[in-house]
């Protein structure tokens, strides 16, 4: 048996169906609609770009017009420039020359030839400003965000060395009248003893503004118990009722009329003054403040605010490994 009657392999084609009546009447019904649906502005702009392009991107050198006809007589070959090729002319220099017409541009505005080229330019030119001033503020805007940070880790470092330093100052104070405590006998001492009122000024500088602050704080609440306690309440059932309070009488008068607390009108006064010498400090930087508790530290209590160490020899604090935080890493 041959291959050609191998009914296995074999194409069988079916016959096209022929169009029935009801499919022609359906067909023609969609036809005249589509011819008869008129056309929005959007769809014939549509067209009417395509039939542009499609024409601009064909060849105007086509043989079957009049002018391919004129100019083919005249010698114009297709491929080649116009004009008459001289024997000097090298390749390159004919292949340099037009050979296609130029193609036309359709101006859709009343502007300049070179409007849109300095348009583009302005435009590309606005757009690089723009782009480097967003990346110099996105860099300025970490920097800052990383300053903030440091200036607030350096602030929370110099509260604490101001609150090592105050304690240790207190425990020098008190090991020092410890000894003058103890020689004095119950009889000479007073029944009823009054907190003596250290003022501010004779506080160091360095923890000063700390120890001022809670004074501030603590002078607030008093005022704010004794308010609380001047009302009758169901917690204070025996309330002191507000003594009058004349405001046109000095300080001094009111010293006179037993009006006026010693410790508080002291701590009131030295509050309300300026300290200068405290406003200077406070001016430093936070790392300058920080670097000038640090010596003070380690100068008067041999003390390393690094290491939290206190040593007890110069000796020893010498093997510290140094005066910042970067030499203890």
């Amino acid at each position: 048996m041959s291959d050609d009657d191998d009914y296995m392999n074999m194409v069988i084609e079916e016959a096209p169906q022929k169009e029935t009546f009801t499919q022609k009447k359906r067909r023609e019904q969609r036809e005249a609609e589509a011819r008869g649906r008129t056309l929005s502005k959007s769809e014939r702009a549509a067209q009417e770009a395509a039939r542009r392009d499609e024409a601009l991107a064909t060849s105007t050198l086509n043989p079957a017009s009049k002018g391919f006809q004129m100019m083919a007589k005249l010698g114009f070959k297709p491929g080649e420039a116009l004009g008459k090729r001289n024997a000097s002319d090298s390749e390159n220099d004919s292949s340099k020359s037009r050979a296609e017409p130029l193609n036309l541009i359709f101006k859709e505005n009343r502007g300049g030839i070179g409007l849109d080229s300095e348009k583009k330019r302005k435009i590309r030119e606005e757009a690089e400003e723009a782009s480097k001033k967003i990346k110099h503020e996105e860099g300025t805007y970490r920097d800052r965000v990383r300053e903030e940070r440091e200036t607030k880790r350096t602030e929370a470092q110099v509260r604490a060395a101001q609150k090592v330093a105050e304690r240790l100052d207190a425990g020098e104070g008190s090991d020092q009248t410890k000894a003058e405590d103890d020689s004095k006998s119950k009889e000479d001492e007073p029944k009823v003893k009054s907190k003596p009122v250290k003022l501010t000024s004779q506080i160091n500088v360095l923890y000063r503004g700390l120890v001022r602050e809670r004074e501030k704080h603590d002078s607030d609440r008093q005022a704010r118990h004794a308010m609380q306690t001047s009302l009758p309440s169901s917690f204070f059932p025996r309330a002191k009722l507000p003594e009058y309070d004349d405001p046109t009488l000095e300080r001094d008068d009111k010293k006179a009329l037993g009006q006026v607390d010693h410790q508080t009108s002291a701590l009131e006064i030295e509050l309300d003054d300026e300290d200068e010498e405290l406003d200077a400090f406070n001016a430093l930087a936070p790392s300058e403040r920080l670097h000038k508790l640090v010596m003070y530290l380690r100068e008067e209590h041999r003390y390393c605010f690094w290491c939290k160490h206190a040593y007890e020899t110069e000796e020893e604090l010498e093997g510290c490994p140094g005066l910042t935080e970067e030499d203890h890493d």
